[in-house]
């Protein structure tokens, strides 16, 4: 399915780094220090002006694990274990399996960490598998949400907001040697972004490992079984065409992953909870920012970009 309508806009509010091309919100986003680059996938900075009246419906649906320091907004998230209200937090979010229903009341401001899969667990942290669709505070999982709500102070840059973030996270990761996630994930995340269509197989044959050994490492890194990884990976790829914030000369193969329109519909539909026509004819901000996100990291991690790069919707 190529794009063939703008996306909707929400004309109501205002991202502050601006908007793409078609009048999307963009978030800061970019790639980790090197020395970090094991563990993360991406640093981000989320924030956007609404009136004070102002109430989104929308949702999440991401790949990975993250961290989220939730700075301004009111919040609410149907997670696996029901409906969550958050307000000024810090928490932990774990990898959707689909899209996860996201309320934002008023202005609002996100910072985060997303993590490479496997990174929690070499951590210290939880397993992919564990926290599927989940959301936790770091003081229920043993780490102090006050510790990194203190590293934003409003007179700072967004710049120095990521360097503290790091800088928490490299002493994190010293307290496990340095232990990085598993080669197997590492491997398998960029054959994902590359081409979810690849033979699972196929693949751990490549890798030398037994099938059985690879779904048993990739549903602890993941969250899900290999297949299922890659079908929410074409889908998240749709959906970043759709939104207008993926790189339009792949649009037709993008397409191509599935069999015809009534494919596409039907997993879109299961995944996202709206079929492909509503997903485009509604507002989704929220959604928007997390897809380019993701999509930046990914054209960089499969050499379509270099970090730093103008994308190809700005």
């Amino acid at each position: 399915m190529a794009r063939n309508r703008k996306p909707a806009i929400d004309r109501s509010i205002a991202s502050a780094w601006g908007e793409t091309r078609d009048g999307q919100p963009l978030s800061y986003n970019r790639a980790p220090a090197a020395d970090l680059a094991p563990w993360v996938a991406r640093i981000y900075v989320t924030k956007v002006d609404a009136p004070q009246d102002y109430r989104l419906e929308c949702g999440l649906f991401n790949d990975s694990s993250c961290l989220r320091i939730q700075l301004r907004g009111e919040w609410t998230a149907e997670t696996a274990t029901g409906r969550q209200q958050m307000n000024r937090s810090a928490l932990f979010f774990g990898p959707h399996s689909r899209r996860m229903p996201i309320t934002v009341e008023g202005s609002f401001t996100s910072v985060g960490i997303i993590f490479r899969p496997g990174a929690c667990h070499t951590l210290g942290g939880p397993k992919g598998s564990e926290y599927l669709d989940r959301v936790e505070s770091l003081d229920a999982m043993g780490m102090s949400a006050e510790r990194w709500l203190r590293l934003f102070d409003d007179s700072a840059s967004v710049e120095d907001w990521g360097l503290a973030m790091e800088n928490e996270l490299r002493a994190m990761i010293a307290q496990y040697d340095g232990t990085e996630p598993d080669s197997i994930s590492t491997r398998f995340e960029a054959a994902a972004y590359a081409d979810p269509s690849i033979s699972i197989k196929q693949f751990a044959d490549n890798c030398g490992v037994e099938q059985r050994r690879l779904e048993r490492i990739i549903r602890r890194d993941f969250g899900m079984a290999p297949k299922q990884v890659l079908r929410r990976a074409r889908a998240l790829d749709m959906a970043s065409h759709m939104r207008g914030v993926a790189d339009q000369d792949e649009a037709e193969a993008l397409a191509l992953r599935y069999y015809d329109q009534s494919h596409l519909i039907r997993e879109f539909t299961e995944l996202f909870g709206m079929s492909p026509r509503q997903f485009v004819e509604t507002p989704q901000p929220l959604m928007t920012l997390a897809l380019e996100t993701r999509q930046a990291r990914r054209l960089e991690t499969i050499a379509r970009l270099a970090p730093g790069e103008i994308r190809p919707w700005q």
